[in-house]
């Protein structure tokens, strides 16, 4: 199975800086909605079956040109939202939030008040993508978020190590993609660039 997993397009907490990881979240800013409908283009030949989007305001809104231009809809799931980053939802201070997602691969208990610890993520987010695994297509986009894209990934892909995406950049609407299946995934590409016969991706992404 393939996998797309996209980042949302830009909203105004994205501007401002603040750690939007809440329900329903931010919309869209018009240059968010620009870059979504850049992905009909850049996607146009990935021959994908189904859209999943997070629930949150600002993934559904990345999903539907795109599903539109394939002629499907938008399939919302819950288990792909943002890490949540309970009392410290909507801070301008992104410091406490990022030290804890690097301490995850030593310490998965760790979290904010309030906030998701590793297990906690992993059980909703991987359930989301076993669900979606299951339904037996081989092409899926999925658009969920930075954060959690940048923890997931190198966690569940055989070719990467926990915490090697810190530094990797993934901008609005950028895409990783993976292939596998719900018993182990490979990471092919990140941000465009090809990680296919790599064992540990560089930091110049």
């Amino acid at each position: 199975m393939r996998l797309i997993l996209i980042r949302h397009g830009q909203t105004q907490s994205n501007v401002d800086h603040l750690l939007d990881t809440g329900h329903p979240g931010a919309p869209l800013t018009d240059e968010g909605l620009e870059q979504a409908a850049t992905l009909v283009e850049r996607l146009s030949a990935e021959p994908i079956e189904v859209i999943y989007s997070s629930d949150l305001t600002r993934a559904r809104q990345t999903a539907e040109p795109l599903a539109s231009a394939k002629g499907l809809r938008v399939m919302e799931h819950p288990g792909l939202r943002e890490i949540f980053a309970g009392a410290d939802d909507m801070s301008s201070d992104w410091v406490p939030y990022v030290s804890v997602l690097d301490t995850w691969h030593t310490d998965p208990e760790n979290k904010l008040p309030g906030g998701e610890s590793w297990p906690e993520f992993q059980r909703r987010f991987e359930a989301a993508i076993a669900e979606i695994a299951a339904t037996g297509v081989e092409v899926a986009a999925l658009v969920s978020h930075g954060a959690a894209l940048r923890v997931w990934i190198p966690f569940a892909c055989a070719n990467t190590t926990a915490g090697d995406a810190r530094h990797w950049r993934l901008d609005n609407t950028d895409y990783v993609v993976i292939e596998g299946d719900a018993a182990g995934w490979h990471l092919v590409s990140w941000a465009d660039e090809d990680m296919s016969g790599v064992h540990q991706p560089s930091e110049a992404v």
